[in-house]
């Protein structure tokens, strides 16, 4: 109808639907409708370039969850369902989980903790359940060690190092930075481990008493009773390492820094923390905290006033 009215522009819409014998109503109503597929093409296209630059900027991690909450977090309100078919669209996906292999080692004749974590991965705030385990990755000089300590409240690494060697010296080196960065007051904090000779080991165990941390373990040989600490191995092998071939130590190292400072704790946004990072989702404890003090005071004075 469109085509046929734009044939005649000198004789003018009104004359050329009267002699059709069309409603102007019903011609505009139409005119409405062919534009409507060219905005949401416009739309779409628009919506696809914000996705790839998250899902570029995720390092090609992001999946259509992740990009959905991202858009939101940026005042973008869309549809998951269309998020998800404008991924196709422009064939972005994220990265799944690979299953990862454990490397504990117990030590002939050790003192084990108690479990005190029984699987409950929890915490009410920073600084009540520090969760830490050792993984490998693969470079042509050899392997490289990483020991990281999470904090179970907002699944943040709190500290990590690594080494050519996986001895005791790399988890004790990781628990002092992890106490000198955060303040810790004896008998608050649970600090639980796998069975593994360098976590029974005198040193550590030493550190902790001195330190008035509490050490618990899981079971033998069951991943589940740190499965928190597993699961930031799966995270950082599908996420960083991937099928990446480091050429050295060195090399490796620099990615995990990348990844574990630059994007894991300030910029990686998690469902279980309501699709914030780690440190947005602390920062926003303790403004929270900071606010509720502020109120028993402006309370406490009033009363005192009255």
């Amino acid at each position: 109808m469109t085509a046929l009215v734009e044939e005649h522009p000198r004789l003018g819409v009104e004359c050329v639907l009267r002699e059709l014998h069309i409603p102007s109503s019903t011609y505009y109503r139409w005119r409405r409708a062919e534009a409507e597929p060219c905005e949401r093409r416009r739309r779409d296209a628009e919506l696809i370039e914000l996705i790839r630059r998250i899902h570029a900027g995720s390092g090609g991690i992001y999946g259509s969850p992740r990009i959905h909450a991202q858009l939101k977090r940026e005042g973008v309100h869309v549809g998951r369902k269309r998020v998800e078919r404008l991924m196709r669209q422009a064939d972005l996906q994220g990265i799944s989980p690979r299953p990862t292999r454990g490397f504990t080692r117990r030590g002939p004749g050790t003192d084990l903790a108690d479990d005190l974590v029984q699987r409950d991965f929890t915490a009410p705030a920073p600084n009540r359940l520090w969760v830490t385990d050792l993984t490998m990755i693969p470079t042509h000089e050899g392997p490289l060690w990483l020991s990281a300590i999470r904090g179970a409240f907002s699944r943040r690494v709190v500290a990590w190092e690594t080494s050519a060697r996986a001895d005791a010296d790399l988890v004790l080196t990781v628990l002092e930075y992890a106490l000198a960065s955060r303040e810790i007051a004896p008998g608050t904090l649970v600090h639980h481990a796998d069975h593994g000779c360098q976590y029974t080991s005198v040193k550590l165990t030493t550190r902790l008493v001195g330190a008035g941390i509490e050490a618990s373990m899981g079971s033998v040989g069951d991943s589940f009773d740190n499965a928190l600490a597993e699961n930031l191995w799966s995270t950082i092998k599908t996420e960083c390492v991937r099928d990446r071939v480091f050429t050295t130590r060195a090399e490796a190292n620099l990615a995990l820094f990348d990844y574990l400072d630059g994007f894991y704790n300030p910029r990686r946004i998690q469902k279980r923390l309501g699709y914030l990072s780690p440190i947005e989702y602390e920062e926003q404890h303790y403004a929270e905290q900071a606010a509720a003090e502020r109120a028993n005071l402006n309370t406490h004075q009033s009363q005192l006033t009255s």
